[in-house]
């Protein structure tokens, strides 16, 4: 195989290809819950009085984060990330070795993501206390990328299991949202009652 052809983006993609991931009414709810958390998130920076520095990145960081998963819900990339490496060690002779390389990847992107995590709870220590469940929420959904990205058979059967009908998936990832929605939420009320109280004066 020569170079061209193995750095084509025909090559790469392998079986991927860019179609709608997850068609089910629970896949598009996911996809209208983020948007919304995404929405509400913008709503917080323009409605914040104090202009606080803190504050517009953190909901602006969330906001964004929340557009990315939604579109990625749908779009499944990672599947495709999955495919350019399973091209790529195929075409280089270590396919046999890709399941001690996918492990020390979800090693390195699982304690990317968490320390990521971590240094933004430490930039926005001052935020911690009053957005606890954003933080809360945020928490639960890197933990759900992160099962997700091993793409364990282990994992995967957890994340299939149901209680009470309701997937792991589900649970886990509308869980981070819906966290998240609600500290979007109690924020939004506390500033329209502020708003209130300084328009009566």
């Amino acid at each position: 195989m020569n170079i061209a052809s193995f750095w084509s983006l025909e090559y790469l993609m392998g079986q991927w290809r860019p179609t709608i991931g997850d068609p089910s009414f629970m896949g598009w709810f996911t996809v209208g819950s983020y948007f919304c958390c995404a929405i509400l998130g913008a709503i917080m920076v323009f409605v914040n009085r104090k202009r606080d520095r803190e504050f517009l990145l953190f909901w602006s960081t969330i906001s964004l984060l929340m557009i990315l998963l939604g579109i990625n819900k749908q779009l499944d990339l990672q599947s495709l990330f999955t495919e350019v490496g399973r091209q790529i060690a195929r075409a280089q002779g270590w396919i046999d070795y890709r399941r001690t390389v996918q492990f020390w990847f979800i090693v390195v992107f699982g304690t990317t993501v968490m320390g990521a995590f971590l240094l933004f709870v430490i930039m926005m220590k001052d935020l911690f206390r009053r957005f606890t469940l954003a933080f809360s929420g945020l928490f639960f959904l890197l933990g759900f990328i992160i099962i997700r990205a091993s793409s364990f058979h282990h994992f995967d059967e957890i994340l299939g299991f149901r209680v009470f009908e309701l997937k792991m998936n589900w649970v886990l990832e509308l869980a981070g949202i819906y966290l998240i929605f609600l500290a979007e939420f109690k924020e939004f009320f506390t500033e329209i009652v502020l708003f209130k109280k300084i328009s009566a004066k």
